[in-house]
């Protein structure tokens, strides 16, 4: 939305010092009073939850780490450079691309126009928080929205800015809350802490950035972030870094003399991403612990070592089913991380041009087959899982259940993809002709979800039953299947004749009555 009706604005140079004061305060007070303890604390649950498990214990565990995240969360606005992430010069377009794949599980209901000019424009910051403050922000927009709608994000210079603004159709914001946004604790959510459009606000005002935000109730919000757009030749340049180098040492051992430093620059730029692995079933020591074995053997230039390691991992983050994306976006930070540890060796070790090329070429080419074999391991665990699946879906029994009066039942169970669809009309059209069948109820009791092909493979199981005389009716579809076929836009009752329950329509069959 460029303009909203009844538009007002909120300036961030208006609010930002006033609450930064406060929170500050707030912070500087709690920070070693209240988390060292909550931490100690911590532990000795994690202790009591090992001897002797209890759900009580669990519970208690739980909120305590959900204390300890909001009040770090709430020392990170505070004060953000406690974590002495490096400054760089930041693509924010190339960011933003990315950040979107984080919500993927929204594309089906909530269309995303990026209206992306000069994306060539670059900013100087900290990436990780200004990625994080993009994520909240998209993150808000998305939650704004309740059913379908739209969000729009743009990107372009303005003079010697660039304006980032994102924009929802969502509910809107009061205009007594607005002059309140930004504000740690408060929120508008049933839920939440009001720290993510804190941590928006103090992030922009340590960029010497500006925001501004507009939103109408009913019509939506829009966000316009301004920062100063700063140009430079060594956009991707390699990192001076302060570590510990003895005389005549080769890279192995210096890597292991400075290994605390290697995982502490890894672990600040994929900071979202292990939010993100966070949230799943895997253990990030795993993940961290999998990023030293590469490199160990990167210093060992074994590239079957790599091989095998990749073929195992990449089963293994399919099987947890994490994004391929996320695996790609870690090995880039770990080779830049790499890369930056290699210059700070060898800016003291002499080496001459052809050396450098054939170092350059031998960890390229490591890495890269590395994720190319990651990626196939991946891709065939999931091929795997499909295949699987096929083969359960054509192996569940597809009974044809005759009733009287030339009535029948076609239960299903599981899922209905193209072979499956073949084999199971096939069967019908031959029990059609052999029972001289004029009713078929296909009852979905049983299937608990439905894309748009499986309810195109259902309208032609309806379809191939009508030639041969026979009516088909569905019954039985769960409340989430519905709903799935709303948000898709799939009018499946237009197409065939639906019923609510098998019972309901074996009683309205029963009295004789038109279905």
């Amino acid at each position: 939305m460029s303009a909203l009706n009844g538009n007002h604005q909120v300036n961030e140079s208006d609010l930002k010092l006033d609450r930064l004061a406060s929170v500050g305060q707030i912070a500087a007070g709690i920070a070693h009073e209240v988390k060292n303890p909550l931490t100690a604390v911590k532990g000795f649950l994690q202790l009591l939850k090992d001897e002797a498990p209890h759900k009580y214990l669990d519970h208690a565990y739980s909120e305590l780490e959900n204390a300890i995240s909001t009040l770090q969360n709430l020392l990170h606005v505070s004060k953000p450079d406690l974590e002495q992430e490096p400054f760089d010069y930041i693509n924010l377009c190339s960011e933003l691309e990315s950040l979107l794949y984080l919500f993927q599980e929204r594309s089906y209901q909530v269309t995303i126009h990026k209206q992306f000019s000069d994306t060539d424009a670059r900013v100087y910051g900290k990436r990780n928080q200004l990625k994080k403050a993009f994520f909240n922000l998209l993150k808000n927009a998305f939650e704004a929205i309740s059913d379908n709608g739209t969000i729009t994000i743009k990107h372009y210079k303005s003079d010697e800015n660039l304006i980032i603004q994102v924009s929802d159709t969502g509910s809107g914001i009061p205009d007594d809350k607005l002059q309140l946004l930004g504000t740690p604790f408060y929120t508008s959510k049933t839920e939440g802490t009001g720290m993510g459009l804190a941590q928006v606000f103090s992030t922009i005002h340590d960029h010497h950035g500006i925001i501004h935000v507009s939103s109408e109730l009913g019509v939506g919000t829009e966000f316009s972030v301004q920062f100063p757009i700063h140009t430079t030749t060594n956009e991707l340049g390699v990192v001076s870094l302060n570590l510990k180098q003895a005389p005549n040492q080769n890279f192995s051992d210096f890597y292991t003399d400075n290994q605390d430093v290697f995982f502490g620059l890894l672990k600040q730029q994929g900071r979202e991403l292990i939010e993100t692995i966070k949230s799943t079933e895997i253990d990030i020591d795993f993940i961290l612990e999998s990023a030293d074995k590469v490199v160990l053997l990167l210093n060992e230039r074994n590239e079957h070592g790599l091989i095998v390691h990749a073929k195992e991992h990449g089963r293994n983050w399919a099987r947890h089913n994490l994004d391929l994306i996320l695996k790609l976006e870690w090995i880039q930070m770990l080779r830049k991380t790499y890369w930056d540890f290699l210059y700070n060796f060898y800016e003291s070790v002499e080496q001459n041009q052809k050396q450098f090329f054939e170092l350059e070429r031998q960890v390229n080419f490591n890495l890269d087959s590395y994720l190319k074999h990651f990626a196939s391991s991946y891709s065939e665990y999931k091929n795997e899982v499909i295949q699987f699946q096929r083969g359960v879906n054509e192996d569940l029994p597809v009974p044809v259940i005759p009733l009287s009066g030339h009535i029948a039942i076609l239960p299903v169970v599981g899922a209905l993809d193209t072979l499956r669809t073949k084999k199971i009309q096939g069967y019908i059209l031959d029990r059609i002709y052999q029972l001289q069948m004029k009713q078929m109820f296909i009852d979905l009791t049983g299937v608990s979800s439905m894309d748009t092909a499986m309810a195109s493979n259902l309208i032609k199981i309806a379809n191939a039953a009508a030639i041969q005389g026979c009516r088909a009716v569905i019954t039985g579809i769960r409340p989430e299947v519905t709903h799935t076929l709303v948000e898709l836009g799939i009018a499946l009752h237009e197409k065939v004749e639906t019923r609510g329950t098998l019972q309901q329509a074996l009683e309205l069959a029963s009295n004789g009555n038109q279905l």
